[in-house]
C-alpha cells in the first residue's frame, strides 16, 4: 500500500496542494470565491481540501461517515489552524441530513462519487443544499481508466501496478486479488468500488435526471492530482476523443465538472 494511504498528514498535503493549485481555479470558472463564501463537502475524508478555501475566508463545512478519518481532521486542524476562515467537520451520512442551516455558495466531491452508492439519488438529495447560484464541483476517475478500481491501494506490488485489472468480471477479479493474498479488507473495499463504479456516460445521465446541467468540464489524460503524487503534469485528453463517448472512459483519468441547478 502507497505511503500516501498510511500517512494523514502526507496525504492531506498532497489534498491542499491539488485544491489550491488545481480545483479552486477550475472552481472560479463558475464561482466567486471571497471571504464568508459558504463550502460544503460531502465525503470530506480528513478534510485537507476544505483547507485552502477556509485560508480564504470561507466558512466550510465537511461531512463524512468515517469517524477516524474526521477525528484525523479534527486533529490536524488543531494545530494547523485556517488564516481567516472556519472548518467544521462532521461525522454523519449526507443522505440522513436534510438541512445544514442554510444552502452554500459551493458544494463540492472530489474523488468521492465513485465511492458512494445510489448515485442518482446522491444528485437529487444534494440539491436540498443548493440555491440557485451553487456551484456544484465534482472531480472523479471514470471507471474505465487504466486505474479506475483504485487497484493502486494494493500492499502487493504486482497487483497495484496492472492497468485494467478491475474490468476483469467480479467474481474473476476477486479471485485474483485473494489468489495473491491481498489484505481482506482491502479485497472488500475493491470489490465494493467495482460495484459503485461510475462513467461519464452515467454521470450526464444523473444529472439529467436530478435537473441538474454542466458550467463547464474538462476531462484529463493525466489527472491533475498525479502531479503531486508522481511528479506528472496535467494533460488534457485530446478533444476529439472526448466526444467519443465509450473511447474517452479510458483514457480519462479526471473528469472536472462545474455543475449548477437547470430548472429555475
Amino acid at each position: 500500500m502507497q505511503k500516501r494511504h498510511q500517512d494523514s498528514s502526507l496525504y492531506l498535503s498532497e489534498q491542499i496542494y491539488t485544491t489550491e493549485k488545481y480545483v479552486i481555479p477550475f472552481i472560479e470558472q463558475n464561482a466567486t470565491i471571497v471571504p464568508g463564501t459558504k463550502v460544503l463537502e460531502v465525503g470530506c475524508g480528513e478534510g485537507g481540501d476544505l483547507k485552502p478555501f477556509a485560508d480564504r475566508g470561507c466558512y466550510c463545512i465537511g461531512i463524512d461517515i468515517n469517524e477516524q478519518k474526521i477525528n484525523k481532521g479534527r486533529s490536524y486542524y488543531k494545530e494547523n489552524q485556517p488564516s481567516g476562515g472556519s472548518i467544521q467537520l462532521l461525522v454523519e451520512n449526507i443522505y440522513d441530513k436534510n438541512d445544514l442551516g442554510d444552502t452554500f455558495d459551493i458544494i463540492f466531491l472530489r474523488d468521492v462519487i465513485e465511492h458512494i452508492p445510489g448515485q442518482e439519488a446522491l444528485l437529487c438529495h444534494l440539491r436540498n443544499f443548493m440555491n440557485e447560484n451553487t456551484v456544484l464541483f465534482f472531480a472523479f476517475p471514470p471507471w474505465q481508466n487504466p486505474f479506475g478500481g483504485h487497484q493502486q491501494i494494493c500492499r502487493n506490488k504486482f497487483l497495484s501496478h496492472i492497468p485494467f485489472l478491475h474490468l476483469l468480471p467480479k467474481w474473476l477479479y476477486g479471485r485474483v486479488l485473494k489468489s495473491f493474498r491481498e489484505n481482506p479488507n482491502c479485497v472488500n473495499e475493491l470489490l465494493e468500488i467495482k460495484d459503485t463504479s461510475i462513467t461519464i456516460g452515467q454521470f450526464h445521465r444523473y444529472l439529467s435526471s436530478a435537473k441538474l446541467s454542466v458550467k463547464r468540464e474538462t476531462f484529463y489524460f493525466i489527472n491533475p492530482h498525479y502531479e503531486i503524487k508522481f511528479g506528472l503534469k496535467p494533460r488534457k485528453t485530446w478533444s476529439l476523443i472526448t466526444k467519443i463517448p465509450y473511447l474517452r472512459n479510458f483514457v480519462t483519468t479526471s473528469l472536472y465538472c462545474n455543475v449548477g441547478l437547470s430548472d429555475l
